[in-house]
């Protein structure tokens, strides 16, 4: 086996489709295909499971896309190493998000305090930062919940409360607390572009016994105009209420809480500047505890 054929296989198991591999990887596809097949007459064994045009790993490709992924990632903590010896490894910290309100005034705090680091943010959906990790693309990434793989490492940062936010003039906005159940029948107003948590809130209403009545579905900004013209209720973290200024309700029984949680590749190396990030990430999120939490 030769490391190109390796990078090739990465690349055409994380994207299930032989074509758009070979035009990531500027090949044609039949040097592509023929490079594949020369890899599992090697190995004995189907790589891949053939579903027309597209593909997915077998049981054996999916064992060998584990061990690929630590021949690379050692092969960049070696690089690194190298470079950081000779100090060469810039301060530049890769980070990758499923919401940015996860950095929102920490990372202002941060630079105040590290004003040479570089971040790159990069917005994505929970499971394209756990391959971008795997892939050594990012080396921190923030979503939701723990990470179930036994090549990621997770820490939770906070589990912050759900609360029902309703505009001023609302018929139950004199109330301390209500049961999702009494507002089955309202008009909900969701986040966009955030398929974690709606699926989350979804699931929370589902055990109230209804389905959400969706009538709008726009960022946090648009979000809090809509609510201040009466045009519906939502379901938030206490920090977006408390951020936004947003008159909210504690949900009577269940006290819901949407976990977050900071990830990192196990046994890789990271950079000075990734472990400092990493570390002011966790201790930001101790210090403020109380800004996501009720009481």
């Amino acid at each position: 086996m030769e490391l190109l054929q390796l990078k090739y296989f990465q690349t055409v198991a994380y994207l299930e489709h032989m074509s758009n591999a070979a035009k990531q990887l500027h090949i044609a596809q039949p040097s592509l295909s023929l490079t594949i097949k020369r890899l599992e007459d090697e190995l004995g064994t189907e790589l891949f499971l053939r579903k027309g045009r597209h593909i997915q790993l077998s049981a054996s490709g999916h064992i060998l896309l584990k061990h690929v992924n630590r021949i690379f990632i050692e092969l960049e903590n070696a690089e690194r190493e190298i470079q950081s010896q000779e100090q060469l490894l810039s301060n530049t910290i890769k980070i990758s998000i499923s919401n940015p309100r996860f950095l929102s005034r920490l990372i202002t705090e941060y630079i105040r305090l590290h004003p040479d680091a570089k971040v790159h943010q990069g917005i994505k959906m929970r499971n394209e930062i756990i391959s971008s990790l795997k892939q050594g693309d990012i080396e921190l990434g923030i979503a939701s919940h723990r990470a179930e793989d036994e090549e990621i490492e997770s820490h939770v940062l906070i589990d912050e409360d759900i609360v029902l936010v309703v505009p001023v003039n609302h018929r139950y906005a004199s109330e301390q607390e209500l049961s999702l159940s009494e507002v089955a029948q309202e008009p909900f107003i969701s986040l966009a572009d955030n398929q974690e948590y709606s699926e989350f809130i979804r699931a929370m209403c589902e055990r109230a016994g209804f389905v959400p009545n969706s009538v709008f579905e726009v960022d946090s900004y648009l979000l809090t105009e809509i609510i201040g013209v009466n045009q519906g209720i939502a379901l938030l973290p206490i920090s977006v209420c408390r951020q936004f200024k947003l008159h909210y309700i504690r949900i009577a029984g269940e006290s819901p809480t949407y976990s977050v949680s900071l990830f990192w590749l196990k046994n890789k190396w990271l950079s000075s500047s990734a472990q400092r990030l990493r570390d002011f990430i966790i201790d930001y999120y101790k210090k403020h505890h109380q800004m996501f939490k009720l009481s």
